[in-house]
Formats: structure tokens, sequence, C-alpha cells
């Protein structure tokens, strides 16, 4: 069954420093959907590891089996435009609404 469109919980706003959890999930994909987070229409990396990801100043983790998307510490960079896909390669992806959040 393909996925229907996700419903994203994403805040408008945080505080700099503060904890930020980002959800997405859709329940009619069989098998169950993967999620993938976008900000300003740029795929987010998932992080592996901790070298590569302090490189690449990755300041969150990417949960793809569960939607979540969590800021252990926001920043103003992580300002922005997101939004997220679901898919379980069976029909077109879907995405929810974009929302901006401000931090």
């Amino acid at each position: 069954v393909a996925p229907t469109t996700p419903v994203c919980e994403i805040p408008s706003s945080a505080m700099t420093g503060t904890v930020v959890q980002m959800s997405c999930k859709e329940t009619e994909g069989s098998p169950p959907s993967e999620y993938q987070w976008y900000k300003n229409g740029v795929a987010l990396l998932e992080k592996i590891g901790t070298g590569s990801a302090r490189a690449a100043n990755i300041t969150y983790t990417m949960n793809k089996k569960s939607g979540t998307l969590l800021f252990n510490t926001v920043t103003k960079n992580d300002t922005g435009e997101y939004f997220c896909e679901a898919s379980n390669g069976i029909g077109l992806s879907q995405k929810c609404s974009v929302k901006q959040m401000q931090v």
C-alpha cells in the first residue's frame, strides 16, 4: 500500500540552546514508510558515527524509521523551512506541507 500524506509536527519557533523534536508519521503505508527530512528543500543527512557528523557540523539526529528529527541544542543556523517525505517503495512518496521554524 502506498503511503498517505504524513502528519508533521514542526514548531514555528524555538529558543536557541533548547531541545527541539520534530515528528513525521503516516499510518497507511505497507510496508511501513521510511521518512526523510528536508530543510530549505535540501535532504538532511543521516548522522553516521560521530566524526563525520562533527565535521559536517550536524546538530541533529534523524531517525528514518520513526520519522523523528531531534535537535539537542538548536542554533540560529537551524532556522529554516522544514518538511518530511514518507516513502515505502510503493506508489509515489508523500510530503507534508512545508513549515518555517524560527530560532
